[in-house]
């Protein structure tokens, strides 16, 4: 299961507050338009997101039944009373995006904003809102559509308008996707690839943004997080699974579909004037030394797909770090 957009914003307002909102200045076609814009970017991440998961999934140690369909709240947003009324909804939940090539793309029923008012026999509006800034509901919501495709079952939606849809799961390797609503920061804690609405890659060629996110997968997985947790956070070894993420960068790419050499061009573009930001300092290695690391994979990547049709990282791929003990 892709994402869950976990965006930080007030929950639905009490109310007596919803009935002092000054209706008369408040613009619904601007804060729809702003909505459709961070979706806009959320979708390419998902997008991209779907295709390493899903290209990979015979290799990762974790593989879960994914979907591609991620939701929205609107207890996730600022307003969640206008928001309601500039997506049209009468409830809190509907489609965020679809992940291109998945089964809830491909079954057509799932556009962006299409509210949803049953899932897996659940009504998720039941679930009670816990104020301010929560998230929680709808990671809870994911949560139940991953348990309820467990096995490879098929999962049933049921739309405001009557319509019910029922769609498949296939295998994916185990990693959410999330958009910030701000910032341009790239981290992978384990479970989830997160990177913030401002990274320039976003604007990059998509094997180029491809490799971006291909960089933050590696780490979850490759178990980098459980590593660096039982190693401790030196220097040495963030700087050793660092160069082993960008390493598995073009594997991870292949896979997909990318050209492997996304990746390079990716530090080659961002590296010059964001190398001081995000990625470097002592614990990594410079822009330049990060492209070379991921050139030298490629002649093995090329050699194992035109002799299997695939690039076996499970088997082939030279790790840095033991993923079960210290070094």
């Amino acid at each position: 299961m892709l994402g869950a957009l976990i965006v930080a914003a007030p929950a639905v307002p009490a109310a007596s507050a919803r009935d002092t909102i000054n209706w008369d200045k408040i613009d619904l076609a601007a804060e729809r338009r702003a909505i459709e814009n961070y979706q806009k970017y959320d979708q390419l991440l998902q997008n991209v997101g779907w295709k390493l998961v899903r290209g990979n999934a015979e290799f990762c140690d974790r593989v879960i039944p994914g979907t591609g369909l991620q939701l929205q709240d609107m207890a996730s947003y600022g307003s969640p009373e206008i928001a309601r009324r500039a997506l049209g909804l009468s409830g809190d939940f509907a489609v965020q995006t679809v992940a291109k090539g998945s089964p809830a793309d491909l079954s057509g029923n799932f556009p962006s904003n299409r509210e949803i008012v049953r899932l897996a026999g659940t009504n998720p509006n039941d679930w009670e809102s816990q104020g301010p800034f929560d998230w929680q509901r709808l990671a809870r919501v994911h949560d139940l559509i991953d348990a309820s495709v467990q096995g490879y079952d098929a999962i049933q939606f049921d739309f405001h308008d009557n319509y019910v849809s029922v769609i498949a799961s296939v295998p994916v390797c185990a990693s959410r996707f999330e958009l910030m609503g701000e910032g341009q920061k790239a981290v992978a804690d384990g479970n989830r690839v997160v990177i913030g609405i401002e990274f320039p890659a976003f604007q990059y060629e998509e094997a180029e943004f491809a490799g971006l996110v291909a960089h933050e997968l590696a780490h979850n997985l490759l178990g980098h997080t459980a590593w660096l947790d039982r190693n401790k956070r030196k220097r040495r070894n963030i700087r050793r699974t660092e160069r082993e993420a960008d390493r598995l960068i073009p594997w991870l790419l292949a896979n997909a579909g990318y050209d492997p050499r996304g990746g390079k061009r990716f530090f080659e573009k961002w590296g010059p004037g964001g190398d001081g930001g995000l990625f470097r300092n002592r614990s990594h290695d410079g822009w330049d030394e990060r492209a070379e690391f991921i050139e030298a994979e490629i002649p093995q990547i090329e050699a194992l797909i035109a002799s299997e049709g695939k690039a076996d990282w499970r088997t082939h791929f030279r790790r840095e770090v033991d993923p079960d003990q210290g070094l």
